[in-house]
């Protein structure tokens, strides 16, 4: 844009200097004289002498002091917004000087109205109006005969003043509302920026969360079906009769095909298959009662409060958690003797697994993937997962989680 600044400024110029030009050829061909402007009634001798000093000053001199004084225009131009007292001050000279020749000669009224396209390129935008009014004012003034003093404060109360005043509003307001589209335009942009990166983050979290979904996934299915499976195999490999044998090729068959199963499931993403067709209460009472028959640990299971159906992602956790702390007293625990309680209250859901084995230190670094696993489901649903431990004083693994109703949606 700085291009087209460069030639506007040069036109205003020439704009103005061509109509000063006409004005002062008109006025030569009429002959030097004066117009009919207004000169104050009763203003004393001091008044009739200056009137009669200017009055014998010739339009030249005036003509030559205004086209000096429009050469800073294409200057002051470029520079209307950084230096718009400048501006101001100019402008208000140059009305002066335009007044002083118009009333010489009435022919540099055109002269006069170079101040309508200087004022609308050049003031600052509350002022624009004020100096249109201005210009006319000057034109009128000029003009007017000496009886003319009533007239023109007519006009200047009536016509001249709202029109500064409606100017100045309707330009305060322009400037209020682009101030207000930068600042609307800078903050959609800025938020625009934040959503990107938001977005960015949300994807990469997805990814890790189901890259962890998908390996809690095969721990709780897949890895323990096949630790079962290999503890069965072992078994029949010790197996003094044939019979006895047979039963634990047979379970060790079972725990293949719902492995392979339960692995189907987990890549569709689905919800744990005795979740499917079976409350949670139910579901884990036979999940615990296969798991005793497996194991050969002696478990109690218990249910407290009164059952209500959850969202499908509370009662998954809970199922979870629950297989997964079994799997964990078979494989680490050596213990005899399990207990798990279901309780239910009006706003939490409390699942509780004990045992009498060997215990470990919770403080300590595991290298498997349950207890992580295990906290992180509970979490997953808003809840918590503690751990107590000591070695040789048994295992509590005790979990809660909010009672969210199955007609809410968990993401």
């Amino acid at each position: 844009m700085s291009w087209i600044d460069g030639r506007e400024r040069w036109v205003y110029a020439a704009l103005a200097y061509a109509l000063l030009a006409i004005s002062a050829i008109t006025a030569a061909w009429q002959g030097t004289g004066t117009g009919p402007g207004l000169i104050p009634a009763g203003g004393g001798a001091g008044t009739e002498r200056a009137a009669a000093l200017w009055a014998g000053v010739p339009w030249p001199v005036p003509a030559l002091a205004a086209a000096a004084w429009l050469a800073p225009v294409p200057w002051l131009y470029q520079r209307r917004d950084t230096h718009r007292a400048l501006v101001v001050v100019h402008y208000l000279l140059l009305m002066a000087l335009a007044a002083a020749l118009a009333v010489k000669s009435l022919a540099f009224v055109l002269f006069v109205s170079a101040g309508y396209p200087l004022a609308i390129a050049m003031l600052p935008g509350r002022l624009v109006m004020a100096g249109v009014t201005l210009t006319a004012l000057v034109n009128v003034t000029t003009q007017a005969g000496p009886g003319a003093g009533t007239t023109l404060l007519t006009v200047i109360a009536g016509v001249a003043v709202p029109l500064v005043v409606a100017g100045w509003y309707v330009s305060a307001e322009h400037d209020r509302r682009r101030r207000l589209v930068e600042r609307l335009r800078a903050a959609m942009e800025e938020n625009a920026e934040l959503n990107a990166r938001l977005l960015d983050q949300a994807r990469r979290a997805g990814v890790l969360d189901e890259r962890h979904r998908v390996a809690g996934e095969i721990h709780d299915t897949l890895a323990q079906d096949l630790v079962a499976l290999i503890g069965q195999l072992s078994a029949a490999d010790r197996a003094p009769h044939e019979d006895s044998r047979r039963c634990h090729l047979d379970r060790a068959a079972e725990l293949a095909r719902r492995g392979l199963s339960e692995t189907r499931r987990s890549v569709r993403a689905l919800r744990p298959e005795p979740l499917e067709d079976t409350e949670l209460p139910d579901a884990i009472g036979h999940m615990a009662k296969s798991w005793a028959e497996a194991a050969g640990v002696e478990l109690r299971f218990e249910v407290t409060g009164t059952p209500v159906a959850l969202a499908a992602g509370v009662e998954a956790a809970l199922f979870r958690v629950a297989q997964e702390a079994l799997a964990n007293v078979a494989k680490h625990a050596e213990a005899t003797r399990a207990a798990l309680t279901l309780s239910y209250t009006d706003e939490t859901v409390l699942l509780d697994v004990r045992d009498d084995g060997t215990g470990f230190d919770p403080q300590r670094p595991a290298d498997g993937f349950g207890l992580d696993g295990m906290r992180q489901r509970a979490r997953s649903v808003g809840g918590t997962l503690d751990i107590e431990s000591e070695p040789g004083q048994g295992t509590t693994v005790a979990a809660a989680v909010p009672a969210i109703p199955n007609d809410e949606r968990l993401d």
